[in-house]
């Protein structure tokens, strides 16, 4: 993920590109190896950018080498890096560190208050807020979306991918015994006319939602993931789907373990195949 804010001004854009020298000093202790590094501004307040790579100094060097992020390296007096494990404590931590840091360059992993998902209540698909449930224990949701016009818009795109009913799926209101625009030009197989039964058409909503169920988390309790790159060994220690943070040791990763956790769907996209698959070792808490 690259760096994005606002577009540069005019004034900004004529600023010719010139290497930071003044950033290269953070390279003489920058490992080749995984982990996430953070742009800092003058004072230390907020950083600008934080990213992660499974090969920290050749990451870092891209960016100085980038004229499309002049602005940042402009703004930028010095580079840290945290060494990780792996790639999957390098996600998981640049996803903690952004959510908690708010970095002015990074856009896409901010914290999100309107998760939401979709549920099926008497046969309809309705949009649920994680802020009522626990995403991570509530059976039968569908899909991660940031806000209520997010999974309206993936249901609509749902129905003109699987030819279901608007009217049947609550989007839209029908005439009683009146087929709907969709059926007439063959976009809907027809429950709102007859030409479909309803427990057909549920069938086919049911199906078509599978490929978007959310996972419940498989454990009673915490677990940790053991990740391992060349001299450094890591318990990633995760409940709920969500990261709690990492330890080297198993007394601290029970100690991180008892911090409670709710659903985290960033968390979530990271590791649920992880652990589904138990493709790195994991350690029940």
């Amino acid at each position: 993920m690259r760096p994005h804010a606002r577009r540069p001004s005019e004034s900004e854009q004529a600023i010719p590109y010139a290497y930071p020298e003044h950033l290269c000093t953070a390279l003489q202790g920058m490992p080749a190896a995984p982990g996430v590094y953070i742009f800092h501004a003058q004072g230390d307040s907020l950083p600008l950018y934080i990213g992660k790579s499974v090969n920290l100094r050749s990451r870092v060097l891209s960016h100085l080498r980038n004229p499309q992020e002049a602005r940042m390296l402009r703004q930028a007096t010095h580079i840290s890096h945290i060494r990780t494990a792996g790639e999957i404590g390098a996600l998981l931590l640049e996803a903690q560190l952004i959510k908690q840091q708010q970095p002015l360059y990074n856009q896409k992993l901010r914290r999100n208050r309107q998760l939401c998902a979709l549920q099926l209540h008497d046969g309809k698909p309705e949009v649920v807020h994680a802020r009522d449930m626990d995403f991570a224990s509530a059976p039968d949701l569908y899909g991660l979306y940031s806000s209520r016009t997010a999974a309206l818009q993936a249901l609509h795109e749902l129905a003109d991918a699987h030819a279901l009913c608007l009217g049947a799926l609550g989007l839209e209101k029908l005439p009683a015994g009146r087929a709907c625009f969709r059926a007439m030009i063959k976009r809907c197989h027809g429950v709102c006319c007859g030409r479909e039964t309803p427990a057909e058409h549920a069938q086919r909503l049911q199906a078509a939602l599978e490929g978007l169920r959310i996972a419940t988390w498989p454990y009673a309790g915490a677990i940790a993931l053991k990740e391992r790159c060349d001299d450094l060994q890591q318990l990633h220690v995760v409940h709920n789907w969500c990261y709690l943070g990492s330890a080297t040791t198993l007394p601290q990763a029970r100690k991180l373990a008892k911090v409670a956790a709710g659903f985290d769907a960033d968390g979530y996209k990271i590791l649920c195949r992880q652990i589904l698959t138990e493709q790195l070792p994991i350690v029940q808490l």
